[in-house]
């Protein structure tokens, strides 16, 4: 079904998304979308997880009772 998107079919979906959000919010839609695809793969692969599990071993290392 999205094998006969072609590029005039792509173009018009350009023109409007420009229309509705404007030039100006473009590049913050696109920076929030990587951002967002960014930490959904961080999650799938359990990356985050391993991260503040370290950040919170690691902080209680240095401390003594």
């Amino acid at each position: 079904m999205l094998g006969n998107i072609g590029l005039p079919e792509l173009i018009v979906i350009f023109l409007i998304v420009l229309f509705i959000f404007g030039a100006g919010k473009i590049p913050k839609i696109a920076r929030d979308l990587g951002g967002g695809i960014r930490e959904f793969k961080k999650s799938i692969t359990g990356e985050h997880d391993d991260e503040n599990r370290n950040n919170s071993q690691g902080g209680n290392a240095g401390r003594t009772s």
